[in-house]
């Protein structure tokens, strides 16, 4: 098939028909003058014509191919950051380059998708940065504006609207730090100093610390283990990781509700889960959950305070860990993230 054929084949098949065109052209001629027995000059003229053919058309079809394919063959190579190209003329030349134009083609709309997809998520974050931060902003202002209008000579008002206030340069604050922190991560600015790890103290640790929150929201916190276990970690990220999971089960617990903390031998690891009966998750938001600014529930998480960049920085750390992290959840049943870190050689005798 033509498709199938190299350029130099091309040029040899044609001159070989032009050849033997000739040689039975030259045969006719020397049959019609009664000259036939001298038929080895036909042959020998009919080589000549053919070798020559070959020649100009194999130049005809190099030149075509070096004016046509060429000029898009090396575009294509000098987009994709490689020098000139060259074409082989013993290869199927116009197959090759149709499939290098075929994978490029793909390779660009695929770059055009990212590029598509990176600019969506620039504006999204530009957008929901400027929310988070504006929220809080105006509510500053109006109780500033309240205090400077004569609310601030009423002790009751002024110590009122000076607690609110705080509560949202604090929101702020914590904003402007979960943002340096996934700045740091994401610029490989984040270092991970790992430490053998009493893993089930830290956890009791948090929850002691996180018990008034928790009775707040008439929601009772666990740990659920008899048994302590050593693992190598970043305890001030791992501490980060374990509050910021416990809080969200707070946030978005029922009322009467628990949080447990539970612990489970791995082998070489220790899978932690932090588990609840809350409002769970819904299937379509699970893929999501990780993504900056991503929440399951807008206004109860903006209600409470947080940044929307927590599970963002929680998966960071674990994945700069090495670990894993994943989440189970049944909407209006509960949800469950569980994590691993890596166990220290020697477990820590059990508790008496």
């Amino acid at each position: 098939m033509m498709e199938n054929r190299t350029p130099k084949q091309i040029a040899r098949q044609s001159a070989l028909k032009i050849g033997v065109i000739t040689l039975v052209a030259s045969l006719l001629i020397l049959l019609g003058t009664g000259s036939f027995h001298f038929w080895y000059y036909a042959v020998a003229v009919g080589i000549v014509i053919e070798e020559i053919s070959y020649f100009f058309i194999y130049k005809a079809v190099e030149e075509f191919i070096n004016h046509r394919i060429n000029v898009l063959y090396k575009t294509i190579n000098k987009m994709k950051g490689g020098g000139d190209a060259s074409i082989n003329m013993d290869e199927d030349a116009i197959e090759k380059v149709n499939q290098d134009v075929m994978v490029w083609a793909s390779e660009q709309i695929e770059e055009i998708k990212i590029l598509r997809e990176t600019d969506s998520f620039r504006k999204d974050f530009i957008g929901n940065l400027a929310h988070e931060l504006k929220t809080p902003l105006f509510n500053i202002q109006g109780f500033i504006s309240t205090l400077i209008e004569g609310g601030v000579d009423d002790p009751e008002i002024r110590e009122k609207f000076l607690i609110k206030a705080e509560r949202n340069i604090d929101r702020m604050t914590g904003l402007l730090e979960d943002l340096d922190s996934i700045y740091k991560i994401e610029s490989g600015g984040m270092t991970i100093d790992p430490h053998p790890t009493n893993i089930v103290e830290l956890c009791r640790e948090i929850v002691d610390s996180l018990n008034n929150k928790a009775e707040k929201a008439q929601i009772s916190l666990s740990i659920q283990t008899n048994e302590n276990y050593s693992v190598s970690c970043d305890v001030k990220k791992i501490e980060q990781v374990i509050s910021n999971l416990i809080v969200n089960s707070i946030n978005y617990g029922k009322e009467a509700g628990v949080t447990k903390v539970k612990f489970f031998d791995m082998g070489d690891n220790v899978l932690i889960e932090i588990s609840d009966n809350g409002i769970g998750i819904k299937k379509r938001d699970l893929m999501r959950i990780y993504e900056r600014f991503y929440r399951v529930d807008k206004s109860r998480s903006r209600d409470a305070g947080g940044s929307g960049l927590g599970l963002a920085i929680v998966k960071h750390i674990i994945d700069a860990h090495g670990q894993t992290i994943n989440v189970r959840s049944t909407y209006g049943k509960g949800t469950t993230f569980g994590f691993t870190l890596q166990k220290e050689s020697q477990q820590v005798n059990n508790l008496t």
